[in-house]
């Protein structure tokens, strides 16, 4: 009833994905502002100007709809990664992008999962951090890699895997702790202290 309302109203009926995007970020917004644990399948769908139901034709109980709403705003709200012209401009560039985007996500997802989304949903906190927190930046990390080794300001071939995810994973680290941006101190730090002397060539 509440999407043929809706439609009544606006004189369009939402359908396929454009209806899944506007349910789940609905469910996003619910999320944020009321927190897991008082939100409710009939709280997102009046929030979405739809009926319960069809929110239950996607999704069988709210764990499954806080996850793909999870889903769906980090998938549209990605890190693009910069091209600065050296390994360490690039790189505290995206860090910086990366912890001021993903603070408010991180908190988000944290706090869901300590008011019952695990529960829910019967993930563990690896399962969630995995799921979610891994972000964009395989992708944007290798790009920037790989634009250095072509300048000659590193050899990829020589650096292990573990060395070059070390910036990332101390950064996920800090959000996940302080859930707030990491200060540009500490990304200077992790950049000139720790990680360029293990990669110099």
């Amino acid at each position: 009833m509440g999407e043929m309302a809706e439609a009544r109203q606006s004189g369009k009926r939402r359908r396929g994905k454009e209806l899944e995007a506007a349910l789940l970020e609905a469910a996003w917004d619910e999320l944020v502002e009321d927190g897991f644990a008082s939100l409710t399948m009939e709280s997102v769908a009046a929030r979405a100007h739809t009926g319960v139901a069809v929110l239950y034709r996607r999704w069988a109980n709210k764990g499954e709809l806080v996850l793909a709403a999870i889903e769906h705003f980090h998938d549209t709200h990605p890190v693009e990664p910069p091209d600065t012209g050296t390994l360490r401009g690039d790189l505290l560039a995206l860090l910086t992008a990366f912890g001021e985007s993903r603070a408010t996500f991180v908190a988000i997802v944290g706090a869901a999962s300590f008011s019952g989304l695990l529960t829910d949903t019967g993930l563990s906190p690896a399962q969630v951090r995995e799921r979610f927190l891994g972000d964009q930046s395989p992708r944007n990390d290798e790009l920037i890699y790989r634009r250095a080794d072509e300048r000659g300001e590193i050899d990829l071939k020589q650096i292990p895997p573990a060395v070059l995810a070390m910036p990332f994973d101390l950064v996920r680290q800090d959000l996940l702790l302080n859930l707030e941006p990491v200060g540009k101190v500490r990304l200077k730090s992790i950049v000139d202290d720790l990680f360029l002397p293990l990669v110099a060539r």
